[in-house]
Parts: structure tokens; C-alpha cells; sequence
């Protein structure tokens, strides 16, 4: 059940389905204790992003949300309008408030990029995705941002997506020296899984980076990290994108840009 604000009280919170996993709240909770601001943060399952407009009719005090799996994208055609950023990777992370409505950002990609770029190489030109959903979007588009070519890789094939097999076939792994997996393949709580990889082909050319946090190594950093790969999880870019959300909703809003 949700809890009541007090009067007066600003609401931010994290709408998504399931939310056990979530570190939101703490980070946030604990954020406001440290700035003694008259603030709570709270987790907002929603059974579908069809309930979203139920939830602002309840708490007409909310500030400023970010969303998880599986609403990122579903969640857009209740937004009044997006972020350069949200509107190119099609999926959003954060809502603003604002006297012109709701407006969707995407403070993922911002993460990643900032966590990334003091590991990049010289060479590391082109990288290999794991994963089409938001998340994979938004590595892309940091990606882009950074000069660095992208492959997406995933179980279906499709227009600019191969397989798991052609990935093999095709020696990919040879020229390409940054993976990033995208997926939950290893995720607590199936930490026993991990994306079908030829970790053979994987060496200290390689940079595997992986968007989980929880296990803080999973199978695919380990496996990659026996073959002499550079590794990184998460974690970073978990407080980098939430220190960003925070950032967009405390600026003020610059309605040039909509």
C-alpha cells in the first residue's frame, strides 16, 4: 500500500513492476535526510502504465518520478512531451513536473556515458550490445555521443539486429572490442545465467561492461574476466543516472527546448 505524504511534503518516486529490487528509495530517502528538505521517496508498482494516470489523481503533490521495467517505453504516450535525449532512444527514465505538463528525460544514457569514457582505449571503436530494449537504446545513443560504432545482438533476429549464432559465425568478436550486455541474462535472482557468448574469443583486447549491479560480478564479467577482459558493472552508473534525474528536477525548466 502507499503511503500518505504529510502536508506540505514533496513526493518523488519510482513507478515499475516488480520494485523489490529497486535502490531508489534508499538513495533518495537518505538524499533528502542529508539536505533536510520536507521530502519522501516511494516505490510505485503498477500493475500497467494504464494506472499511471490513477496514481497522479492520488497524490496531486508529486514532484518528479523515475520509471524502471517495463514501463520506459510505455509510459511515453502519457507524457506531454520529451527530452532530445528521450525523444531519440524512444524511452524514458525520469518525469519532470512542470507548469506545461509532464516531460519525459532519459538520464540512463548520461550514466553509462559518464561512467564509460575514463575506461575507453584508443581502439575502442566499435562495441557489440546486448539487448534492443530501452536500456540498449540508451547505450547506443551514448554510444553515438562518443564516436563508437554499435552492433545489437539479441536471441531474434531483425533489421540491424543478429543472433547470438551470427555473432559466433562471424568472428564479430575479433574487431570488436567493447560488450556491453544490456540484457538480464545473470540478474539476482538467476545469477546462474549469462548471455550465449563465445567467451573463448574474449581477451585483454576486450572491455566488458554490464548495466546489473546485483550480483556486483556476474557470470558474464567473471567468465570475461578469466580470459584476461577489463571489466565493469553497473553500480556507477546506477548513482550517476540518479544524480542526474535529480539534477532535472531541481533545474529550472527551460521551455526552449520543448
Amino acid at each position: 500500500m502507499w503511503a500518505k505524504s504529510n502536508e506540505g511534503q514533496q513526493i518523488y518516486g519510482l513507478i515499475g513492476y516488480p520494485l523489490g529490487h529497486s535502490f531508489s528509495k534508499d538513495y533518495f530517502n537518505k538524499k533528502f535526510s542529508l539536505l533536510q528538505l520536507n521530502a519522501i521517496y516511494e516505490n510505485f508498482e503498477l500493475s500497467s502504465a494504464c494506472a499511471f494516470p490513477e496514481l497522479l489523481q492520488r497524490f496531486p503533490n508529486l514532484c518528479g518520478l523515475n520509471v524502471t521495467l517495463p514501463y520506459k517505453e510505455a509510459i511515453i504516450p502519457h507524457l506531454d512531451a520529451l527530452s532530445p535525449e528521450a525523444k531519440a532512444i524512444q524511452a524514458v527514465n525520469v518525469i519532470r513536473f512542470t507548469p506545461q505538463g509532464l516531460i519525459g528525460y532519459n538520464s540512463d544514457y548520461y550514466g553509462f556515458m559518464t561512467s564509460l569514457r575514463p575506461l575507453l582505449r584508443p581502439f575502442d571503436l566499435r562495441a557489440v550490445v546486448l539487448g534492443t530494449g530501452g536500456a540498449a537504446r540508451a547505450v547506443a545513443y551514448a554510444l553515438s555521443l562518443l564516436g563508437i560504432s554499435v552492433q545489437f545482438v539479441s536471441r531474434t533476429k531483425r533489421m540491424g539486429v543478429i543472433t547470438y549464432e551470427e555473432l559466433a559465425d562471424m568472428k564479430l568478436l575479433a574487431t570488436t572490442s567493447l560488450v556491453i550486455n544490456c540484457t538480464p541474462f545473470g540478474m539476482h535472482p538467476h545469477t546462474t545465467t549469462f548471455p550465449p557468448l563465445p567467451y573463448r574469443e574474449i581477451s585483454s583486447y576486450h572491455l566488458l561492461y554490464d548495466l546489473i549491479y546485483n550480483p556486483e560480478e556476474t557470470l558474464f564479467l567473471s567468465r570475461g574476466k578469466e580470459q584476461g577482459a577489463m571489466t565493469k558493472n553497473g553500480l556507477e552508473m546506477l548513482h550517476l543516472q540518479a544524480e542526474k534525474a535529480w539534477d532535472i528536477w531541481q533545474e529550472p525548466f527551460d521551455t526552449s527546448s520543448f
